[in-house]
């Protein structure tokens, strides 16, 4: 069968369906895959209409070039001068925001289809939250992962929070989001964060493997799986996201935020004054 290249309105987002496994790029490899507007929705129609294509029996999200996904445009903030709210309210803006975490990682979650991440490069911030909230994950060894959220003044969201305090736990959630370290590949292996770690050029093929072999698996036993393993963690993911999203928004409103912003743009370390 001949892969089937879809329209998703943008090229901020690439997708491509084959032998029941839908590819979805993230696609702005010049700013490490940042989620732009455009790609937010697009990647939001995609994973509705996938939840419902019967032709699609398992989905990757990948990102081009050298990275998974660095999140939010933190330059795009800095030029704005407020990552979060802008010409909305900020009512109007938490509630863009809900909507935004539930249609994309909230989605990924809860499809009743095997999701994998495929990680060329860096998931950061945003990003990371996203290769959590899928089933399964797969590194190349050149790839890291990171909360990075302290460092640009954001308290988290697109539920990563939730996510990696059900993989790592409590105590180790928290170490990462405080400090904002990086993760290399074999950490993420060691911690339960990623499922496989191969050499980079190795990283496609290793992921369609996988998603050919689920695919080709049991759909209907896959689903209720999915299911009956969400139902075993603890807590509501939608709570959590919520939560995220409203803080996020607050986040957006601080000095500490602007301040990191700025200093992002100048390559310098940014100065917190905790308001």
């Amino acid at each position: 069968m001949t892969a089937q290249h879809l329209d998703t309105g943008t090229q901020d987002l690439l997708a491509t369906l084959d032998a029941g496994v839908l590819t979805l790029t993230l696609n702005r490899p010049e700013a490490r895959n940042a989620m732009s507007k455009a790609m937010n929705q697009a990647l939001q129609e995609q994973l509705t209409a996938a939840e419902f294509n019967p032709a699609v029996k398992c989905l990757v999200l990948t990102g081009a070039g050298k990275g998974f996904c660095a999140g939010g445009d933190v330059k795009g903030m800095a030029a704005s001068g407020d990552g979060t709210v802008g010409a909305q309210t900020i009512d109007e803006a938490i509630a863009r925001q809900r909507h935004n975490q539930r249609a994309t990682a909230g989605k990924l979650f809860k499809m009743p289809k095997p999701t994998i991440a495929a990680l060329p490069g860096a998931a950061a911030g945003a990003g990371l939250s996203l290769a959590l909230a899928c089933d399964l994950r797969v590194m190349a060894s050149s790839a890291i992962m990171t909360t990075a959220f302290a460092r640009v003044g954001f308290s988290g969201d697109y539920g990563g929070t939730y996510f990696l305090t059900q993989l790592v736990g409590s105590a180790k959630a928290r170490e990462m989001y405080y400090l904002s370290d990086r993760v290399s590949a074999d950490e993420a292996l060691r911690l339960g964060l990623t499922n496989w770690v191969c050499a980079p050029e190795e990283l496609a093929a290793k992921a369609q493997e996988i998603a050919l072999r689920l695919a080709n698996g049991p759909s209907v036993a896959y689903r209720y799986m999915k299911e009956n393993l969400n139902r075993a963690m603890a807590g509501e993911v939608d709570e959590c996201l919520d939560l995220e999203a409203t803080h996020h928004i607050h986040c957006g409103q601080t000095q500490d935020h602007r301040e990191a912003t700025l200093a992002f743009v100048a390559k310098r370390e940014p100065v917190f004054k905790g308001c």
